[in-house]
């Protein structure tokens, strides 16, 4: 199945929602950062909310950014998407092996830790903005639950899941965002309580075959939904050789000699798609040519 994300609205704009299939996603990540079952489940589930959340922005440069920062062996999760389906991701230690946890599931709870749950807006590259809160569990989906109720006083109901094939390979990936508008009244607000509760796991509606839009349909059943938006999702980075030599030139003169020195290239990589980028000793010396100039420019 392709990877994509559909909008909706329901029970006479009372509802808003959204839902995304995002395996191909996730075998991405998968592929590019060598991660573990735990680690996969755990970026997989937030680029599915990064994804979701970022189709809420409105510019068209806008960014949201998720970070989460445990002290599980996970050591955190940082993604970054924006609103024409773009998303792209890392864990801090993508290695991770732990048992299941008490209902049989990876254990992504055990990963992540205890810590906070960050999301940043960049609008139109101007001004930023931030909500922070207390991770609920660690499992993603209930974070970012209580990330809308307490950072945003929206009352949200957010479902993720990534499932594994005995390979190691992802399966399927996925999730759903409903959200509920201030003026929905107290019968909306009960049945979509016990839709909820009856719908079950995300990773079994999409190992079932269901579709985006299927699952709205499961998740807002008795509702009038109606898709108002449908757009392709890939996991994207927008890493370039030339951003790479900025950030050498950030880490100072010193550091560039030292490298030099060594007479021997440097192997750079992107955190978040694995890209490496490789620099050889007469590019170091450019490099700290031009960081010199800089200097004596500002002088």
């Amino acid at each position: 199945m392709e990877d994509y994300m559909v909008r909706a609205i329901a029970a006479g704009e009372q509802i808003r929602a959204f839902a995304v299939t995002s395996a191909n996603i996730a075998e991405t990540a998968r592929k590019a950062h060598n991660t573990s079952p735990i680690a996969t489940a755990a970026l997989g589930r937030t680029m599915s909310g990064a994804l979701m959340m970022a189709d809420m922005l409105k510019g068209d440069q806008d960014l949201l950014t998720i970070r989460i920062d445990g002290d599980g062996p996970l050591q955190g999760i940082t993604v970054t998407a924006d609103n024409h389906g773009n998303v792209k991701g890392f864990v801090g230690n993508p290695y991770v092996i732990l048992p299941p946890n008490e209902s049989g599931h990876l254990n992504v709870g055990g990963g992540v830790g205890k810590g906070t749950l960050t999301v940043i807006r960049d609008l139109d590259l101007k001004n930023t903005y931030s909500g922070q809160v207390e991770l609920y569990s660690g499992e993603i989906a209930e974070d970012l639950t209580h990330y809308f109720a307490e950072s945003e006083q929206i009352p949200s109901a957010v479902g993720l899941g990534v499932l594994m094939n005995r390979t190691n390979t992802v399966r399927c990936a996925g999730g759903y965002i409903i959200q509920l508008m201030p003026f929905a009244s107290d019968e909306v607000i009960g049945a979509l309580e016990e839709n909820i509760r009856d719908a079950g796991y995300v990773t079994d509606m999409l190992d079932a075959g269901l579709t985006p839009e299927d699952m709205l349909r499961t998740v807002l059943k008795g509702f009038d939904v109606d898709i108002t938006d449908r757009k392709p999702v890939r996991f994207h980075c927008n890493c370039e050789r030339e951003r790479v030599e900025r950030a050498l030139l950030l880490v100072g003169e010193k550091e560039l000699t030292d490298m030099i020195e060594k007479g021997e290239p440097v192997e750079l990589s992107c955190r978040f798609c694995g890209k490496k980028y490789r620099f050889l000793v007469p590019e170091l010396e450019s490099i700290r040519r031009e960081l010199r100039s800089q200097k004596d420019g500002e002088a």
